[in-house]
């Protein structure tokens, strides 16, 4: 499982020109891949870190400041681009096997206390985004 985690001041996506999540005050996006051999402890252990990873102001986390969380899946992040101009996507997981660990990692980062803002998976979304800093962290497992 693969998460890039941004700082931002506000962020918010659209699917087909309506918003369907977002996030109104500091926090941050999460953009978040998942592959083959992903499991349900790797989407928990993804969840804590970001509710608890120390990028917010004064080195708090969204757990301390009680911060939004705008989780917005992404089978790009597995994208290799190594040969040629073509990306490949094989190393993503397929539709029925990743949605069930996004939706695991949402239902974990609720269960610590986060307030949690998401997209939805599979859809064309478009990303509105301030990055606070900019700071931006990956997280892989």
């Amino acid at each position: 499982m693969r998460a890039v985690i941004q700082r931002v001041t506000h962020a918010s996506v659209s699917v087909d020109g309506v918003v369907v999540g977002a996030i109104d005050r500091p926090g941050l996006v999460a953009l978040v891949g998942v592959t083959h051999t992903d499991t349900p402890a790797q989407a928990d252990t993804v969840a804590r870190k970001i509710a608890e990873l120390r990028i917010l102001r004064d080195e708090r986390s969204a757990l301390d400041d009680g911060a939004p969380v705008l989780v917005i899946s992404q089978f790009t992040l597995y994208g290799d681009a190594r040969k040629g101009r073509r990306p490949t996507w094989q190393a993503a997981a397929p539709g029925p096997v990743a949605e069930p660990l996004v939706d695991a990692m949402v239902t974990s980062l609720r269960a610590l206390g986060a307030r949690v803002e998401t997209g939805v998976f599979g859809a064309d979304m478009k990303v509105s985004l301030t990055n606070d800093g900019p700071v931006t962290i990956i997280v892989e497992l």
